[in-house]
């Protein structure tokens, strides 16, 4: 049966805003009628938005119920890298996230992941090599090479990266960039070896730097990793090659919008609808040649109604010419998935966690709101009865790495902003490795903290003295499949928790906490295996 829909079409392409009906019938666009008549406070048909760069287990979502929760905001279709749960369970959990993804209707677009393990100096689940790689490659989801992380390893021409490299060339598929802080002559090298984008750029000088070589630079504004400010400028002139991204976003905040939150900021700057929109909607779709539909006559029937083109509130979004989300609710029904995982850690006793030592002097990690970026501190330790143990009141707190794949000795750190004045916090979504990490101010909360996830085999968790909460991620430790409302629920609670209760200060303080085990971004992290120096690419102990 025919379908039809009118309303003020916004052509991206041609620049042009008119009134007129859109005609579709088996997922295809068959007519965009332009009516000669002038309807004022009509909604806007416009293509639907797309994720440039996204983690889907960072919501703590199977894709499906990121799926139920996306549509509500008009996102039609994501490029998704799966490299979190590969970490984990290999080529059986890219599999899963394929296979759930088909369940709903949604145009998840995966990619390959170039490096797993991300470094050789921490423990993960599994390894995906270069002919893994190239299997992946073949796969028709598979649409591209997931970010190249080990920059390091395409500047000096390590011969398994440039395998993996070669094998997305061999495909026709674009290769990510992942490269915080490259730039030069370096940067040029890792681009023209092939890296197509970089959602890592911190500066509109690095951003610049890298769109001179070719690259292409997403915009990223995540629930830790913000830089919206630092890049939105750029757009103005650079739209062509410039598109948005999220990269990690927790339930909650993808309760209260995405990539059309950032349709709105960029508009409210002043910058052109048409480039704002070519970014959010076109750039990714053309890159990654996706099949998503661009409004046009013969594309798939893949759109959103909006109230407006300022707030970009949505009433309707249409993906494959079927309804999937109408004035705020989302008509995407959950389904119970599987669990898939890899756990085996025994729970802990306070003594593991201790300290002993006399030193003078002690490196501690600072974490920096909004970044994923850290700073390396030289701080004199406090010290009781031969043991270092946390300064509260200079915010010096003990974080922690377990490795949840086998029983070996905890590695034992010190950080600075997390605030906390009571308790701790856990959480085995600890990037690249997903090993259990927490941060506390005493070793009796860090200890409960942790073994309430490891009961769970797998989630996040906080604790003080009076009370404790948990929320189970049985996925790979990384996902829950129950519904994502529900879900963003138990996360709004555990995190008010932590800022209230606990103290922290961060923005969104379990975030944070899992970057501080992403030793590919400097300047000092924690891995299973030690403190590792970012800068120079190794253990710091």
């Amino acid at each position: 049966m025919i379908q039809k829909i009118s309303g003020n079409i916004v052509d991206i392409f041609n620049k042009d805003i008119f009134y007129g009906e859109i005609e579709f019938k088996d997922y295809k666009i068959l007519i965009i009628n332009k009516l000669d008549v002038v309807l004022k406070d009509q909604p806007y048909i416009l293509p639907g938005f797309t994720d440039a760069h996204v983690h889907i287990e960072s919501s703590m979502l199977v894709p499906s119920e990121f799926a139920k929760l996306a549509v509500v905001h008009g996102t039609v279709s994501t490029i998704s890298d799966p490299h979190e749960i590969a970490n984990v369970c290999g080529m059986e959990g890219v599999t899963f996230m394929i296979d759930n993804g088909k369940t709903v209707p949604f145009k998840f677009n995966f990619g390959a992941p170039s490096c797993v393990p991300a470094t050789i100096f921490e423990t993960a689940g599994a390894v995906l090599n270069a002919e893994d790689v190239d299997k992946l490659l073949q796969k028709y989801e598979i649409k591209y090479l997931s970010e190249m992380m080990n920059f390091p390893g395409v500047l000096f021409g390590d011969k398994e990266v440039l395998q993996k490299i070669a094998a997305a060339k061999k495909y026709n598929k674009p290769v990510d960039g992942h490269a915080p802080g490259l730039r030069g002559e370096q940067a040029k090298k890792y681009i023209d070896a092939g890296m197509s984008t970089d959602h890592e750029c911190f500066t509109a000088e690095e951003a610049l730097d890298k769109l001179k070589y070719g690259m292409k630079i997403l915009i990223r504004e995540g629930s830790a990793a913000k830089n919206f400010e630092a890049l939105i400028d750029l757009m103005n002139e650079h739209y062509a090659m410039m598109m948005f991204c999220s990269d990690d976003k927790h339930p909650d905040s993808l309760v209260e919008g995405h990539i059309n939150q950032l349709c709105a900021r960029a508009i409210a700057k002043g910058i052109d609808l048409f480039k704002v929109l070519q970014s959010a909607c076109i750039n990714p779709v053309l890159h990654y040649n996706t099949g998503v539909g661009l409004l046009r006559v013969g594309d798939t029937a893949d759109f959103i109604v909006a109230e407006d083109l300022t707030n970009f509130k949505i009433i309707q979004t249409y993906i494959n010419g079927e309804l999937v989300a109408a004035n705020g609710k989302s008509l995407i029904i959950s389904n119970q998935s599987k669990n898939i995982n890899q756990f085996s850690c025994d729970k802990k006793i306070p003594a593991d966690f201790k300290i002993k030592s006399g030193a003078s002097l002690i490196d501690v990690i600072e974490a920096l709101d909004g970044q994923l970026i850290t700073n390396k501190l030289s701080v004199q330790p406090k010290i009781i009865n031969g043991e270092i143990v946390t300064d509260v009141a200079n915010d010096i707190l003990k974080i922690v790495v377990v490795n949840r794949y086998k029983n070996v000795p905890i590695a034992k750190a010190f950080i600075k902003n997390f605030g906390l004045k009571h308790g701790a916090i856990a959480s085995t979504v600890a990037h690249d490795s997903h090993n259990i990490i927490a941060v506390g101010v005493d070793d009796e909360s860090i200890c409960k903290a942790v073994n309430l996830v490891i009961k769970e085999q797998g989630g996040i968790s906080a604790v003080n003295k009076l009370s404790e909460l948990v929320l189970g991620l049985p996925v790979a430790g990384l996902m829950s499949n129950d519904d994502g409302y529900k879900v963003a629920a138990a996360y709004t609670a555990i995190d008010k928790m932590v800022k209230e209760e606990l103290g922290s200060t961060l923005a969104s303080p379990f975030m944070t906490l899992s970057f501080m085990a992403l030793l590919v971004i400097p300047h000092l992290k924690l891995s299973d295996l030690g403190l590792f120096d970012g800068d120079n690419f190794k253990l710091a102990n």
